[in-house]
């Protein structure tokens, strides 16, 4: 098959392929693995405008304007002249487009779109959605059960469409623990980490102070922040100066280089989400890829990326006392049996190569 993805979405901030390549490898290497059986050709919008060439994929730059990607004639045309079989759009709030981009195809090519955590449209956008579903063939979602809910609204009309297919994966591997943590200097029995913005939607509030109780248990235990936004970043500084014999139970380490995650995962036992929606996360997804146990709240994507809890531990969103039981849980566990687990239910669910089969599978159904 020939498939050709493509995006409505322009980031200028990126001047060249490589950097943007790095900053999109979590999705990057589905294609590549896609690119194993398939003809895989991927058009980006950066800074940028050329052709790159990438373990298999033939990269596509291009820079159209704002009233381009508004009305993309060209890019469809460009699109339609490469022959595909499969079209695969990223995100589901490109409605107009997407009825642009069928009238020009035809029928016969087949169009798979990708959800990235957006949410249904309501009022007239939600009535272009509507349209937009008839020139679709085919839904990815992470979980099947998040997509169910765009049918039970309206927004989509046929459950037949909708596939679980996990958007992203990761490009990190295990390496020597003592190693990540001497590189990290991070200490503790057990570790637990934390990666995401510190904003209401993460609730990283309801982490710490329950993590505050948990160390009054577990005394070893140490929890360390990654973040890349500050948003409640002085309440949590206020919780911590109101507990100082606790207070270095957790460390705020703030921004870190993506790269640089491979060790801190490496280093760590048990990876924590307080999140009350995510369309999925790469950063968990990154974490158990080196075997860190999630913890992560009882929303649709963490059972999927969980196996219903079956893989580390479920928890209500925003329920202190159900994060702390959870915390608890870990005491005495055997992590090393349960990192091997987590290893082997990313290998056969939530890994680059997984991912592509599905993908693949759903194509081949169309």
């Amino acid at each position: 098959m020939k498939i050709v993805f493509a995006s409505y979405v322009y980031t200028p901030e990126f001047n060249t392929p490589e950097a943007w390549l790095r900053r999109i490898n979590f999705y990057v290497c589905i294609q590549e693995a896609l690119a194993v059986n398939h003809t895989i050709i991927s058009i980006e919008q950066i800074n940028y405008e050329g052709e790159y060439l990438q373990n298999g994929i033939q990269f596509q730059f291009k820079r159209l304007s704002k009233w381009g990607r508004y009305f993309p004639f060209k890019l469809h045309r460009y699109i339609k002249s490469l022959n595909p079989d499969i079209v695969f759009i990223h995100g589901l709030h490109f409605s107009s487009q997407i009825i642009q981009l069928r009238l020009l195809l035809g029928s016969k090519i087949k169009v798979i779109a990708q959800h990235h955590a957006e949410q249904p449209h309501t009022g007239i956008k939600k009535r272009i959605q509507k349209l937009a579903d008839r020139c679709i063939n085919a839904y990815l979602f992470a979980s099947r059960d998040m997509g169910m809910e765009w049918v039970i609204r309206g927004n989509l009309a046929s459950p037949n469409k909708i596939h679980g297919v996990m958007e992203v994966s990761s490009v990190f591997s295990p390496i020597d623990k003592a190693l990540a943590q001497a590189i990290t200097g991070i200490s503790g029995a057990p570790i637990f980490l934390w990666v995401g913005r510190l904003n209401q939607n993460k609730d990283p509030l309801n982490v710490v102070r329950v993590f505050l109780n948990f160390v009054k248990i577990n005394t070893s235990a140490r929890l360390y922040m990654i973040y890349q936004t500050e948003e409640l970043l002085s309440e949590i500084i206020e919780l911590l100066d109101n507990n100082p014999t606790l207070r270095d139970a957790i460390v705020l380490v703030g921004k870190t280089p993506h790269a640089d995650l491979l060790y801190w995962f490496n280093g760590a036992d048990f990876i924590i989400s307080g999140s009350f929606y995510e369309g999925s996360s790469a950063v968990i997804c990154e974490a158990m890829s080196c075997g860190v146990i999630p913890i992560v709240t009882d929303i649709l994507s963490f059972r999927m990326m969980t196996d219903n809890g079956k893989c580390g531990h479920l928890y209500e969103a925003g329920n202190q006392q159900a994060l702390l039981t959870t915390l608890l849980k870990t005491i005495g566990m055997n992590m090393a049996q349960q990192r091997e687990f987590t290893l082997k239910h990313y290998k056969e669910t939530l890994s680059s190569e997984a991912i592509a089969a599905r993908i693949e599978a759903v194509a081949l159904s169309l």
